[in-house]
């Protein structure tokens, strides 16, 4: 797939007030920081269509954008920050889990792992919530660049240990680097796998 087509279509408190489409949605979620924005900005071939900041916990909000005219990609507010109130904490929570528990046109969350770092119990949990509700996903190690590829094997396989301890099937993997473009075509192909069987 090539993105020739990409913009912004709404911000959203709230599932509810989602846009109302009947097509397919990818959303992109991971701890705040993982690197999301730049991915989004690198799959969409846009410097700033999502914003990316130095500051933790930016996306606040639900935020819808339509490629090439077939398909959303949601931008969801990363989970796990800390250095906020536990009122906004528990209404980002909840504003995540009312999108992915109840939003029909949700085909596919990519979940973002920062792949410098050994598995984290957050990443990990919220994994496993998402196979208790039986929600799709698949899962992207970003920052590739940041670390040698004997590193990053050694925490990606650590990771997928983990998982086994829970999953009998390990859910498709990505590996990504906003800086170098890696992985960019082998995501852009998987989402157009799934519309073209839809």
């Amino acid at each position: 797939m090539i993105v020739k087509k990409a913009e912004f279509i709404k911000s959203s408190p709230d599932y509810t007030l989602c846009p109302q489409s009947n097509l397919p949605e990818y959303a992109f979620i991971g701890r705040s920081n993982v690197g999301k924005s730049s991915l989004i900005n690198m799959l969409t071939n846009r410097h700033k269509l999502a914003q990316v900041s130095s500051t933790p916990g930016k996306t606040v909000l639900i935020n819808h954008f339509l490629i090439n005219d077939e398909w959303h990609l949601v931008d969801l507010p990363g989970y796990g920050y800390a250095k906020t109130y536990k009122s906004k904490r528990d209404e980002l929570k909840l504003m995540i889990e009312g999108y992915i528990l109840k939003r029909e046109q949700l085909t596919l969350l990519f979940v973002l792992v920062d792949g410098r770092h050994e598995p984290q119990n957050i990443d990990i949990d919220f994994i496993n919530g998402l196979g208790e509700n039986q929600t799709p996903f698949a899962l992207i190690f970003t920052k590739a660049d940041k670390l040698s590829k004997s590193a990053l094997t050694h925490n990606m396989d650590k990771f997928k240990i983990k998982l086994s301890e829970m999953w009998e099937e390990i859910p498709p993997i990505f590996v990504e680097s906003a800086e170098t473009g890696a992985g960019k075509q082998e995501i852009l192909d998987y989402i157009e796998k799934i519309n073209s069987s839809i």
